[in-house]
């Protein structure tokens, strides 16, 4: 592959995942895992803050001068590049032994993410990009397959992961959800992360969430988009505006926002 603007932002990162990926599947299913609730009272494990201090701690002396934006602390520093962190994506499903969880790692530029890596070792699984270098997925930079979305252009034809009803409901959105549910070929709630990554590796044909935050988008952006899928929020925004992602290979994304798009609740 031709050595690109990021690429030694993109090595950066995977090193990362590699040392991340050895804390947090120690972790796994460790009869000593703590637990505790957020102020949101949404689940946080000592997983999850030690594998965001490894990777603030490695940056801090790495790159020096990028800002941080993580889960578990937040923002630090101000600066063209910052760097977009989720320790681990699926926390809930972590801390009940279920393997669908990744640890994403982005960056953003100007305003634009421009790198991603997403790593989810209990699924033997990593994906990466960065802009204009394509999506790619292997264990190592040196063994790779290149990804693709599909080329499904019915929705009669098409496969959907979403990852929780309520959420569109709360959203006010449900009519829309249960529309396209029932237009497409298929649907499966394979959630968070894993939705995407087989969005762009063209294994189901639409991936949408209503509400989501940066961190949960950033990485994910430029696997889909190098992929040659779609990246919008609801309103056909490109990009990680949010607060919803709709992921589709293109070809299906004015038929999905169409139904999507509106609140009908």
């Amino acid at each position: 592959m031709t050595k690109r603007r990021w690429d030694d932002d993109l090595q950066l990162a995977l090193n990362l995942a590699d040392r991340v990926d050895a804390l947090t599947t120690e972790r796994f299913l460790a009869n000593d895992l703590q637990v505790y609730d957020k102020p949101d009272l949404t689940p946080v494990t000592d997983a999850d803050q030690s594998a965001e201090k490894l990777i603030r701690n490695t940056l801090s002396h790495s790159r020096t001068r990028d800002a941080v934006l993580g889960e578990e602390e937040g923002p630090s520093g101000y600066a063209a590049r910052r760097w977009v962190i989720d320790p681990i994506d699926g926390t809930a499903n972590f801390m009940r032994g279920v393997p669908v969880w990744a640890t994403l790692i982005g960056l953003m530029e100007d305003g634009e993410m421009v790198m991603g890596v997403v790593s989810a070792p209990a699924l033997a699984g990593r994906w990466w990009a960065v802009k204009g270098g394509g999506a790619w997925t292997g264990r190592s930079r040196s063994n790779v397959k290149q990804l693709q979305v599909s080329k499904v252009s019915d929705l009669r034809q098409a496969s959907f992961s979403y990852s929780d009803i309520e959420e569109w409901a709360a959203a006010k959105r449900l009519r829309g959800f249960m529309n396209l549910s029932q237009k497409v070929w298929r649907t499966r709630a394979y959630g968070d992360f894993w939705s995407y990554m087989l969005a762009a590796s063209g294994t189901v044909d639409i991936a949408a969430e209503p509400e989501l935050n940066l961190w949960d988008m950033g990485a994910l952006y430029p696997i889909v988009t190098e992929a040659g899928g779609k990246f919008t929020n609801l309103q056909g925004v490109e990009g990680v505006a949010g607060p919803a992602a709709v992921v589709t290979n293109g070809r299906l994304h004015s038929q999905v926002l169409e139904l999507l798009g509106s609140p009908t609740d």
